[in-house]
């Protein structure tokens, strides 16, 4: 599953009302790698450093924006397996 791209966005499978207010709709349709391989970059940007003081805080407040989203998907996903093992646990028959 690693390897697949998830698309669409966070709404998919997030539950109604995470959306943040401080990232924007074009982050909003970033799929979760495309965030986490974003957020890398930004993570490995900050660490070489070389960067003005502007510039590093610029990168910052992208590498908290990408990892709100990021959160979002995780989240999206954890209650679409809570759902899914709760319908499974509900069918007779089941042990």
């Amino acid at each position: 599953m690693a390897d697949q791209e998830t698309t669409g966005t966070p709404g998919d499978t997030a539950p109604t009302g995470t959306a943040a207010a401080d990232t924007t709709p074009a982050d909003d349709a970033l799929g979760y790698e495309q965030a986490r391989d974003e957020l890398l970059d930004v993570v490995r940007r900050l660490e070489t450093g070389g960067t003005t003081l502007e510039e590093s805080l610029a990168l910052w407040e992208r590498g908290e924006q990408l990892a709100k989203v990021c959160q979002r998907w995780l989240d999206g996903a954890r209650a679409r397996l809570d759902a899914a093992l709760a319908a499974e646990e509900g069918q007779p028959g089941r042990e």
